[in-house]
């Protein structure tokens, strides 16, 4: 095995976690060093990573000088820790509670991107630490498993005492690209496969493998439903988002995002599975409407902690009662009546909203409340915007600010844009 493991006294969650931003910090015993900063190092603060966290209710910033906690709505920031000499490429939450997974980043970061800590910001110190022979390309959270992303192996420990439970190949995986499920009755991770286009999908609850070959090409980002039972995928030609059942690997729906090969950065489902949000190297976030039913919500329930079920998955009645009869919200091509005689081209789904961006840095999206998608560029920007749930069309800006700024320039952001 490839790892080392080190933990004082276990990782013990109490049922009602503490909340980041809850407590007043205090000054580490261990492992985060010096938190005080000349205020003028801080204009030269790098953003490395942003992440959001389990439920899109906030997202952490890793920086050249540790790491920034923001809540979105209302956005504000809610809690830092600024580090002399110390940064971080990975910051991952798990919920809001005061566990977090980091590793190392930037330039003259003191902290190796072949760990990862385990760090209680409650106790404020690093309870549990993970060492690799390669480079640390992802982790993710749930309240009952941390998985750690290597470019060929993911490695899933359980939170508690950080026992070693699975070990899975993948192919090379240099973006760490890795989804969990986060619903309590469910287990279920999603990571590439052996060959190319594939994604494994490993159901922990129904002690289950589903290997799901997504496209021809390479895969470049997919995502799960929070009960992990429907999963979204594109390839590097970032044309077309695939969403699967996982439990059997039908292909449930595809829609395409343009004609002209693009990076997608991220893709979101959100929690009433009725939308997916897209964003790519060309600028534009896209809403899709979905035509899937919530999966489980009318089905029969499996014995206690394996989840909702779906019917007979591999009859024509199953896949039918997984397609929602909402058909035909997002627009296709005039000549779409000519399905079968034109290239697919003509007849695919195309966005129902649009949200137009700066091409000038990555952005990651995130459905908020009430028909609101949230997006976060690594420029440090952070935008809010509505779509109109039966129209469609252009998104409308309600929020815009940069959040790297003091708090001074937040506030006149604002301003303005009320103005």
């Amino acid at each position: 095995m490839s790892s080392a493991v080190s933990t004082s006294r276990g990782i013990h969650l109490p049922s009602n976690f503490g909340s980041l931003g809850s407590q007043n910090p205090q000054t580490p015993s261990t492992s985060l060093g010096q938190l005080e900063m000349d205020p003028h190092e801080a204009e030269e603060t790098e953003l490395l990573s942003v992440s959001w966290n389990q439920d899109y209710g906030c997202f952490a910033a890793g920086t050249s000088h540790g790491f920034r906690i923001y809540n979105c709505e209302p956005f504000k920031e809610t809690f830092r820790r600024d580090l002399k000499s110390g940064g971080f490429g990975i910051v991952e939450m798990l919920f809001r509670c005061n566990i977090l997974a980091l590793v190392g980043g930037g330039a003259n970061s003191q902290y190796p991107p072949n760990k990862v800590l385990i760090w209680d910001d409650h106790q404020g110190r690093c309870i549990g630490e993970f060492a690799f022979r390669s480079d640390v390309r992802g982790v993710r959270l749930r309240q009952d498993r941390i998985v750690v992303v290597l470019e060929h192996k993911i490695y899933v420990y359980n939170l508690t005492d950080l026992k070693l439970l699975h070990q899975i190949e993948t192919l090379a995986n240099p973006k760490g690209l890795c989804c969990l499920s986060h619903h309590s009755s469910t287990s279920v991770l999603a990571c590439p496969g052996l060959h190319q286009g594939q994604v494994r999908v490993e159901h922990f609850g129904l002690k289950m493998t589903k290997f799901i070959n997504a496209h021809d090409s390479h895969i470049s980002c997919f995502s799960l439903t929070l009960d992990g039972f429907l999963l979204a995928t594109t390839s590097v030609k970032g044309t077309l988002v695939r969403i699967f059942n996982t439990m059997d690997g039908t292909r449930l729906q595809e829609v395409r995002r343009g004609a002209d090969r693009a990076e997608i950065y991220s893709i979101a489902l959100s929690p009433n599975v009725q939308w997916l949000a897209i964003s790519s190297d060309k600028g534009t976030v896209h809403i899709f409407n979905l035509r899937v039913r919530v999966v489980g919500e009318d089905a029969p329930i499996l014995p206690s902690g394996q989840g909702p079920a779906l019917l007979h998955q591999n009859s024509a009645t199953s896949l039918d009662a997984l397609i929602s009869p909402n058909t035909g919200a997002n627009p296709s091509s005039s000549l779409s009546f000519m399905k079968g005689v034109l290239p697919k081209y003509f007849s695919s789904e195309w966005s129902f909203a649009q949200f137009r961006l700066p091409e000038v840095t990555r952005y990651f999206a995130a459905f908020g409340s009430e028909n609101t998608v949230m997006i976060v560029g690594m420029d440090g920007s952070f935008y809010r915007c509505s779509f109109d749930p039966v129209l469609g069309g252009q998104m409308t800006q309600q929020e815009y600010v940069r959040f790297l700024k003091s708090e001074s320039h937040r506030l006149r952001s604002a301003t303005q844009l009320a103005s």
